[in-house]
């Protein structure tokens, strides 16, 4: 996409400009481009008539400057101001994402490991589609839970990438490093590539560009192959240390992680979806747990445009990251909006189910199978997949699925010569009707 860039600034209008922020009749349009974190395509639209929007420009710049951080990676420095808007959302997400403010009930204790592993199908799924995966989410989540081998190269990234998160959300402790940067490409680029020699390894010329994925013009020349090794060790110290003189919110660095790895472009191919890992990898570590249940990438995959257009204005505005930093945090309260919608609407179909077999001795993976069967009659559950929705072992699901054949709700069925598959009985509906009467 076209963004249009930004005007120089005219230094002879520095005292018009300063004298703009005094301004008391301006106030309200400097809270809203504040707000917002609008570039230069938006504020010119925002200058009253009587405003030169040039100088008001010049004045935006002058305020975001006062209050800036800079970051260094290799040659290159980048500039972040953290507005009274991203104060308030960081506030909001140190209440609901980590530690033990809030965050206890809003999922319960016995149903995290099903919600956890339904969380990590969704970002592997999206987060796939972004870089071109074409499985049908039906048909990607269908392949997960019944862990069946993957057919073409969409099948193949998707699984990949529920593996990826799946074993760095297990493995967050320790601090990071190239080695570890070039496991989880290798992890999540496996059987992907045209060469699979490129993966789990960084790119060795400069033939790769960042396309925009309408026009399919050039957006972004990463730096030089030969730059990589410095400025993604530049980029896990700043993961791994903490430096209490120059304190940055451990989200926003999350998210400066994310860019600056998309940014670099150290890989032939699966630069975003290693970015989107690294970021899950560093809010975990940092105790944001609530953020594993979050479907980041589909958020993202709902409007990609404004994701690029982030990434744009940043690399336009003298590499100014709160554009991305703003549309990243919005995300988020999104993402966290919906996962909040995405559990009440869970409690009422337990409640619904509870309703219907509350007298009977069962646990929450075989109400979950009640579930599944009363909204698809002809379903055929399998001990591996009920063991991939709930993280438990193939053994215990048939456990499972073998109570419920005993107690007349289920039936066994053959799927092939070696695989058995269950399905509802014959005496469902009426047991089900007998349950409700009680």
């Amino acid at each position: 996409m076209k963004i249009e860039p930004v005007p120089k600034i005219e230094e002879k209008n520095r005292i018009e400009a300063i004298q703009m922020l005094i301004n008391s009749t301006l106030q309200e349009v400097f809270q809203k481009i504040d707000r917002e974190y609008l570039y230069w395509d938006k504020v010119k639209y925002t200058a009253p008539e009587n405003v030169d929007k040039h100088t008001l420009w010049h004045a935006v710049k002058i305020q975001r400057q006062l209050n800036s951080q800079t970051v260094r990676f290799g040659k290159y420095v980048f500039h972040f101001t953290i507005t009274k808007n991203m104060l308030a959302l960081l506030h909001a997400f140190d209440m609901n994402l980590g530690g033990n403010l809030g965050t206890k009930s809003i999922i319960p204790a016995s149903d995290k490991s099903y919600y956890l592993i339904s969380s990590i199908m969704e970002e592997a799924i999206a987060s796939s589609q972004m870089e071109g995966a074409s499985t049908t989410r039906r048909i990607a989540k269908d392949m997960l839970r019944k862990q069946l081998k993957p057919i073409n190269k969409s099948q193949q990234m998707i699984v990949n990438n529920y593996d990826t998160i799946t074993k760095i959300s297990n493995d967050f402790n320790k601090d990071f490093s190239i080695e570890d940067l070039l496991d989880i490409h290798r992890s999540i680029s496996k059987s992907t590539l045209e060469n699979s020699d490129d993966e789990g390894v960084f790119r060795k010329n400069d033939d790769i560009y960042v396309v925009d994925s309408i026009t399919g013009s050039v957006a972004h020349t990463p730096p030089s192959y030969n730059e990589i090794i410095d400025m993604v060790g530049d980029l896990c110290e700043f993961a791994n240390n903490d430096n209490n003189d120059n304190f940055i919110h451990p989200i926003i660095k999350g998210i400066i992680i994310h860019f600056m790895l998309a940014y670099i472009h150290p890989f032939v191919d699966g630069n975003g979806r290693t970015a989107r890992s690294l970021f899950y990898w560093y809010m975990i570590k940092k105790g944001y747990w609530l953020t594993e249940y979050l479907s980041i990438s589909r958020i993202i995959y709902t409007n990609k445009k404004s994701y690029e257009k982030a990434f744009l204005y940043t690399e336009n505005d003298d590499n100014d990251l709160s554009y991305f930093i703003q549309y990243h945090l919005n995300v988020m309260k999104k993402a966290f909006e919906e996962l909040k919608k995405y559990l009440q609407r869970k409690i009422d179909e337990q409640q619904n189910i509870h309703r219907f077999i509350g007298v009977l001795n069962t646990n929450d993976r075989q109400r979950y199978v009640f579930k599944v069967i009363m909204e698809n009659k002809h379903m055929i559950i399998t001990p591996k997949e009920l063991a991939s929705q709930f993280g438990i072992t193939t053994r215990t699901a048939r456990t499972d699925l073998q109570e419920l054949v005993e107690m007349g709700y289920l039936k066994i069925t053959n799927i092939n010569k070696r695989a058995l598959g269950y399905v509802k009985s014959d005496e469902f509906e009426s047991l089900i009707e007998g349950n409700k009467s009680k």
